[in-house]
């Protein structure tokens, strides 16, 4: 079951190949696969690489022998080669830039810049070209700090747009790799910025841009502080949720845990509703089934079978399951707020559209034992904006008339159909006129 929600396979075709590297880690420690496979993938995922070193471990480790084949040795000796190569190309910029009494007088100007260098230290196109490739090789390697510093210098003497845009996206892999967020979090939305306002060959383009940037962005949302606010202020942007129901469904599964994690219920959640109301036939994925059998469906039986559901999948997520390890106890934070969480939108929800609730129906539907169920009820009824009370002779909790009952939230959901019917029939007479007009 585990493996049949694992998103990998779905992700890592829009990522760099580095980044698929922590995914494979997470996989493996998890054993959602069997071990011989997942050293294989690494394996052919540094084939493309220049971390021969690693390569070479990992080929020990899965044919348990201190020997290497001789075509890895070869690649060794040339990626040796190139990178000395490629690093004395860089030489008289590198040192340049190592000396900061120098690098002072440059300035914003990039012009200035460009004729200061070719005048005084004989510094042209040539040498700048090469700091891009050397920092591209150093990252390849696995240097990401080295290739982030490379490539920073780089565009602030790059005068090429797209090759400016390229360096950027190499930092942002390189920071995230080694975990800076707040730096990560810094370029995404300078990579954002410039994908929103910068020309493209083709819409299409502009929408794989945006694509990729989502998928990157997951490492850092559920690793930032501020991170679950933040997905859903991208995400849920027009142009990117867009993007993600014609391009990537999969992504709604982290969009949907943003929304549910949330401490504070976001004014967006209705519309990401209807969202998950489209998109219910087309995307299978148990959280946002989770909704949409609590807020579309209205299916509470349904709900608590896929709660089991959703914490298999959030403990098997690489972007979801981080453990966080205190002494010899470990622990997912946020399956545990997703629980909680869903907890409440449960029993808010079926408290709302019954006037009167059977507390023992109610901890079967929260998969809570009766105590627990009172004590969360209490709480919910204190925290929420609940009209309740608990009438504990007949072990039941009993509704104030004043909240729309279910019929009106059908008469809602019927409203929206009708408009969109409308919409769907206007459109195709408007086509069958336009046709009949040729």
């Amino acid at each position: 079951m585990a493996a049949k929600y694992d998103l990998t396979p779905r992700i890592a075709p829009q990522l760099d190949r580095h980044l698929v590297f922590p995914l494979l880690e997470f996989l493996q420690e998890r054993t959602l696969y069997p071990d011989e496979d997942m050293l294989k993938a690494k394996i052919e995922l540094l084939n493309h690489t220049n971390m021969v070193d690693f390569a070479m471990d990992i080929h020990k480790s899965l044919y348990h022998t201190e020997d290497v084949p001789q075509e890895m040795m070869e690649r060794r000796a040339e990626v040796v080669a190139r990178l000395k190569a490629l690093e004395e190309a860089a030489a008289p910029l590198i040192n340049f830039l190592q000396n900061s009494s120098a690098v002072q007088e440059l300035r914003a100007d990039k012009q200035h810049n460009l004729q200061l260098l070719q005048e005084r230290y004989q510094i042209g196109p040539d040498q700048i070209e090469a700091l891009y490739q050397y920092a591209k090789f150093q990252f390849e390697c696995g240097n990401y700090s080295g290739a982030a510093d490379y490539l920073y210098q780089y565009r602030a003497l790059c005068t090429n747009s797209d090759r400016s845009v390229s360096a950027l996206w190499g930092k942002l892999a390189a920071e995230i790799l080694m975990q800076n967020w707040d730096i990560a979090l810094e370029e995404l939305n300078r990579l954002k910025e410039i994908i929103d306002s910068k020309s493209f060959s083709t819409p299409l383009n502009q929408v794989q841009n945006r694509i990729w940037l989502m998928h990157w962005s997951l490492f850092i949302f559920f690793n930032h502080d501020n991170g679950r606010t933040q997905i859903i202020d991208l995400f849920n942007q027009d142009k990117y949720l867009n993007a993600i129901q014609t391009s990537a469904p999969h992504l709604l599964r982290y969009l949907a845990t943003a929304f549910i994690v949330n401490k504070r219920r976001r004014p967006q959640f209705k519309d990401f509703i209807k969202v998950i109301q489209q998109e219910q036939y087309s995307c299978k994925d148990p959280i946002t089934e989770f909704l949409a059998c609590i807020y579309v469906n209205y299916d509470f039986d349904g709900a608590q079978k896929k709660m089991k559901e959703c914490e298999e999948v959030i403990l098997n997520d690489p972007f979801l399951g981080k453990r966080v390890e205190e002494g010899s106890f470990s622990s997912v934070p946020l399956r545990d707020e997703f629980l909680e969480n869903a907890r409440l939108f449960i029993s808010e929800t079926y408290c709302r559209i019954h006037q009167r609730v059977d507390m023992g129906v109610l901890a079967e539907k929260l998969n809570l034992n009766y105590e627990e169920a009172e004590r969360w009820i209490v709480n919910l009824i204190r925290t929420s904006k609940l009209d309740a009370k608990i009438d504990s002779q007949s072990g039941t909790v009993i509704m104030e008339p004043t909240q729309p009952n279910v019929y009106e939230q059908l008469i809602d959901h019927t409203k929206a159909l009708s408009g969109r019917t409308y919409k769907l029939v206007s459109q195709l007479l408007e086509h069958a006129q336009t046709q009949a007009a040729r």
